[in-house]
């Protein structure tokens, strides 16, 4: 089974490699680039009070003890739809996605999180993890559930960018991570997600050509 890249597949994935160089080679000084400093310091001044408790409260549920039971909840459902294909999707985008960023990347660029991190946060930053696991898991579930349930396309697309959006919010809110380490870690889960959608194309169409 070999993925099946579309051409706009191919650009997308090569634009999200190009945007993390570009991004690792703009972080990799002793200093983080000024509008990571700018960017943090302004959340910090001017969200109030109650809105940064709430988004601190939305970065401890979307920490790995939740998303992790969200994942498994996703996988038992898949597997008492006997969805196989999609089954080994989920697996491989969220699965994937964690060696990529974790055993690789993050230790290969070694950078420190933010100072004054509003609550404990281990690991090093760039690129995001969160960033790039909400990506991959969230809309892998939307490509699988909207094969299903056509209708559902459009709520469950958006459903899935307000939440992923408020999700990096709040991170940057929590100075979990720096904003480069957000968008670098976006662009990963992109690449990842995109070559896993077209293994996953690629899989049905096989099986729908077997004779039955």
């Amino acid at each position: 089974m070999s993925p099946t890249l579309r051409f706009r597949d191919w650009a997308v994935v090569g634009a999200a490699i190009l945007l993390l160089l570009l991004l690792a080679r703009l972080v990799g000084g002793p200093e983080p680039p000024e509008l990571d400093e700018v960017t943090l310091n302004w959340l910090g001044q001017h969200l109030p009070g109650t809105m940064r408790q709430i988004l601190l409260q939305v970065y401890r549920m979307s920490g790995v003890a939740f998303t992790g039971c969200l994942v498994l909840a996703a996988l038992v459902y898949l597997m008492l739809k006997r969805w196989w294909h999609d089954l080994g999707l989920l697996v491989l985008a969220t699965g994937g996605i964690l060696a990529i960023v974790d055993m690789g990347l993050k230790p290969f660029f070694d950078r420190a999180r933010p100072h004054a991190k509003l609550l404990v946060v281990d690991g090093r930053s760039f690129p995001s993890g969160h960033a790039a696991g909400s990506v991959a898991f969230y809309f892998a579930m939307v490509a699988i559930l909207t094969l299903h349930y056509p209708r559902l396309r459009w709520p469950l697309t958006l459903g899935a960018l307000a939440w992923v959006s408020l999700v990096w919010l709040s991170t940057l809110v929590a100075r979990a991570h720096w904003p480069t380490d957000l968008l670098a870690g976006g662009a990963v889960g992109l690449a990842w997600l995109t070559i896993c959608l077209a293994l996953w194309r690629g899989a049905r169409t096989t099986t729908n050509r077997q004779p039955h």
